[in-house]
């Protein structure tokens, strides 16, 4: 039905979701204050990594420049602040899902496919939807020989939350490599000194350190946290019940897995073969974070979207099972629509919801190493 097919109904019901999600935690939003208060704690100049229990329970973990980027959200009042954020952070993976080269196919299947889990990500407030779009701006902007432009996102996002490193997987498929790196290091230096608008350089440079140290110590504290680490390394981990091991032992093969297709020279040239490379990446930074939390899950599932459709060849039955498996399984086990009793005692203390998504990323790097991604 045309309706299905026309962008205005897919604008329409993410920018729905967003005021939906905004509405229902129009009580209860307290990522958002924590957000809130990244800004005006940098405005006072206060340790951004302090516990404020009289503002929010928890603690931030944001870098210094995110005091910029929710600053417009933090100086109105705060429920026009919170719906505010919302619609922005819907509106800016809209727009990088719009905005890239990916066919009508692809957009409109990843538009539907991931509502539910944008109102997952939504409901928790969290930065996670403006990361995907980050890394799809990413990776557009390389492919249209925009360098500077991709190095701006690449370097925000790692300011931001780390997660938008991983921009630079798509190093290799820049045309100007060295225009790509002096923009990296021109936007690292100026990024890096903006949030000294709004306080000094001697706080900024002393937040910056303490935010690397915040991440240490939230490293280990997520191991066996019921609504952290919801990842592979999580999932062995929670399953096996041990935490003597080192997570390296599952990194390493996994860096191994990912990087080998790099070494298929010859399948750069071919567009699908560098789209199912920017969906490992989704996958990846989730899949092997022991951050990832429900709501990262946007950014993983626009991968599993963007390797399902990118194949050059017909998807068979189980790729389509896997497809079923991911909505289902990782998509819904959040939500009301699944099992009470499967989301607690199981889904949730084994972090089964990054099952499906691990067999789609294993799925994918095999075909990455054998397949050939020319158009037939």
């Amino acid at each position: 039905m045309p309706l299905w097919r026309d962008y205005r109904t897919l604008f329409s019901l993410w920018m729905l979701i967003a005021v939906i999600a905004a509405v229902m935690k129009m009580h209860s939003h307290n990522n958002f204050l924590i957000f809130r208060g990244v800004f005006w704690h940098t405005w006072h100049q206060l340790s951004l990594y302090a516990a404020y229990p009289a503002e929010y329970f928890d603690v931030n973990y944001y870098g210094p420049l995110f005091s910029l980027v929710v600053a417009p959200f933090a100086v109105v009042p705060e429920w026009v602040g919170l719906v505010l954020w919302c619609l922005f952070l819907a509106l800016f993976l809209y727009v990088a899902v719009r905005r890239s080269q990916f066919t009508d196919r692809q957009q409109l299947f990843l538009l539907w496919f991931c509502a539910h889990e944008l109102l997952t990500a939504l409901y928790m407030q969290q930065f996670n939807v403006g990361i995907a779009a980050i890394i799809l701006l990413s990776y557009y902007l390389i492919e249209k020989e925009r360098d500077s432009s991709a190095a701006f996102f690449i370097v925000l996002g790692t300011l931001v939350k780390l997660y938008g490193i991983v921009g630079l997987a798509f190093f290799f498929f820049s045309k100007h490599k060295v225009r790509f790196v002096l923009s990296l290091i021109g936007w690292g230096i100026v990024l890096f000194a903006a949030p000294m608008i709004i306080s000094s350089p001697e706080y900024v440079v002393g937040q910056y350190g303490e935010w690397m140290g915040s991440l240490v110590g939230k490293n280990s504290d997520n191991l066996f946290a019921d609504h952290q680490n919801i990842s592979l390394l999580g999932m062995v981990r929670k399953i096996s019940g041990c935490a003597t091991y080192s997570d390296l032992w599952l990194i390493g093969p996994g860096l191994l897995l990912f990087g080998y297709p790099y070494l298929r020279f010859s399948q750069y040239k071919n567009v699908a073969f560098r789209q199912t490379l920017l969906a490992s990446v989704l996958m990846f930074v989730v899949l092997f974070s022991t951050g990832s939390e429900s709501s990262g899950y946007i950014i993983a599932l626009a991968g599993v979207v963007i390797w399902y459709t990118a194949a050059p060849w017909k998807r068979n039955g189980w790729d389509v099972a896997l497809m079923v498996f991911v909505f289902i399984l990782t998509s819904f086990s959040p939500s009301d629509l699944f099992p009470a009793y499967l989301r607690r005692e199981w889904v949730q203390p084994y972090a089964l919801k990054a099952l499906p998504v691990v067999l789609v990323w294993l799925k994918l790097c095999y075909e990455m190493m054998v397949r050939d991604y020319r158009l037939k």
